[in-house]
């Protein structure tokens, strides 16, 4: 413990972080409350002398714009259904790899690529791997569809090809695209901090159901998921944190449209909106994020209820 007469250099080892701190993120903060209250607020505005009135007209402006729900409905829908099933198949695979242990090492690095590859990258392969591209050859313009290795591997299995990102494709296949993509690049994580509590796990609780000789089936929902459970409540809450903020992946697959093609901003995610609003509504997106985060912190808080009654320490 630093004695009280030598505090002031504890102050002035930690005032370059404290400095960093009040002016990227404290200020930031304060600065997109005040944009939010400022009614139509626009930095060209101000800069030019346009004086702005408080109140609440952005949020009722980006509450009554059509396109804030639809994205909202996205986001929504992307949570909903990446968030169960990335944490389901991170604790099968978790537990799988605990119980391999030769190339157990080499086996969490390559799980592990993902978390550490560029989003937009990956995001660019996965549009490779469902794209179907038509070009035009010869006299008659005679066009030639090339399907991507997803629509190959379907009709090797005698299936049809699918439209899942092109021109005319539908929102449900977008959707399927995007949940597969989603799920996969969630997976790393997870399984790294599931992987950490079933290695932390007494060996006396499997020791003990093996000499009763109670069934792996009941060994896993009677032990194994009862003690991960808080790292299962931890991966289930910063999943939905992070499926809020879901923005890079649809740019890595549809690109700055936001969707296929003929029909763009059909998969803008709530962050979406708030950069294209930047350009000349500031106070509308600041209003949008501070939705945003009103929003994630209530479900954050739902989570943290559900979890403490369900998680056994």
């Amino acid at each position: 413990m630093v004695e009280s007469k030598h505090s002031w250099k504890a102050w002035i080892y930690l005032s370059p972080a404290i400095l960093l701190l009040l002016v990227f993120t404290v200020w930031p903060i304060i600065n997109t409350v005040r944009m939010s209250l400022l009614e139509g607020y626009s930095s060209m505005g101000a800069a030019g002398g346009i004086s702005y009135s408080f109140g609440i007209g952005n949020f009722k402006q980006v509450l009554e714009y059509k396109d804030f729900l639809k994205c909202l409905g996205n986001t929504m829908l992307l949570c909903v259904l990446t968030v169960p099933i990335s944490t389901l198949l991170a604790l099968l695979i978790a537990v799988c790899l605990n119980a391999i242990k030769p190339l157990q090492r080499l086996l969490q690095t390559i799980f592990f690529l993902p978390y550490v590859t560029n989003s937009i990258a990956i995001g660019m392969v996965f549009a490779a791997m469902f794209n179907m591209v038509g070009s035009a050859f010869g006299g008659e313009n005679e066009i030639i569809i090339t399907a991507g290795i997803i629509n190959n591997v379907i009709e090797f299995f005698g299936g049809t090809r699918v439209n899942w990102i092109n021109v005319g494709s539908s929102y449900i296949a977008n959707i399927v695209v995007m949940v597969i993509y989603i799920v996969w690049n969630a997976l790393p994580f997870k399984i790294l901090i599931l992987l950490g509590g079933l290695q932390s796990i007494n060996k006396q609780y499997y020791d003990a159901a093996k000499v009763d000789g109670t069934r792996r089936i009941r060994v896993f929902g009677r032990i194994t998921v009862p003690l991960l459970s808080p790292m299962l409540a931890y991966v289930v809450i910063t999943g939905f944190i992070g499926g809020f903020k879901e923005y890079s992946s649809i740019v890595g697959i549809f690109g700055d449209d936001m969707g296929p093609t003929g029909d763009p901003g059909r998969l803008n995610t709530v962050v979406g909106f708030i950069y294209d609003a930047l350009g000349n509504h500031q106070g509308r997106a600041s209003a949008a994020a501070l939705i945003l985060f009103g929003i994630i912190f209530v479900v954050t808080l739902i989570n943290l209820y559900v979890s403490k009654k369900k998680t056994h320490y």
